[in-house]
C-alpha cells in the first residue's frame, strides 16, 4: 500500500510527463488501468493495461509529429480517490494543429492510477486533430 495520496500520485504523474520522464508517468499505471478517450476519432474508446496506455500514448505522439504536449494550468480538485486536473494541451502535424483546455480525470488507489476519464473543451477540434473514424 502506497503512503502516496491521490493527489501526490497525480502530481508526480503531471510532473513527469510536463518532464518528459515518461517512464515514470506509465510507472503510476495500475497493471489494469482503464483510460477512456473520448470522442469520434482514431483513438477514442477504451484503452486498457499499460500497454493499451501506451500504445495509445505512443499513438498520439506518432500522429502529432512527437509535438503532443500537456501542462497542467490550474490547481488540482480532490474527491476521495479522484483527481480532477485541469489542464491545457497541444499538437501540430502536417496540415492541421490544436490547443485546448481539458480536464484529466484520474482516480487512485493504493499509489497506482486504475482509471483515467479525459474531458475536452473542444471535442470537434480534437476529432480533426486526430482523425476521424
Amino acid at each position: 500500500m502506497s503512503t502516496q495520496t491521490p493527489e501526490q500520485t497525480a502530481a508526480t504523474y503531471f510532473d513527469a510527463l510536463s518532464s518528459g520522464d515518461v517512464p515514470t508517468a506509465m510507472s503510476l499505471f495500475s497493471p489494469d488501468v482503464v483510460w477512456h478517450q473520448p470522442g469520434a476519432h482514431q483513438f477514442s474508446g477504451d484503452h486498457t493495461g499499460v500497454e493499451g496506455v501506451g500504445a495509445l500514448l505512443g499513438g498520439m505522439m506518432e500522429t502529432s509529429e512527437g509535438t503532443f504536449q500537456l501542462v497542467v494550468s490550474g490547481d488540482a480538485m480532490v474527491n476521495g480517490d479522484m483527481v480532477a486536473v485541469p489542464v491545457r494541451f497541444s499538437g501540430q502535424r502536417t496540415g492541421a494543429s490544436m490547443d485546448m483546455s481539458g480536464i484529466d480525470l484520474l482516480t487512485v488507489r493504493d499509489g497506482k492510477i486504475v482509471e483515467v476519464h479525459l474531458f475536452s473543451e473542444d471535442a470537434a477540434s480534437e476529432n480533426t486533430f486526430w482523425g476521424h473514424v
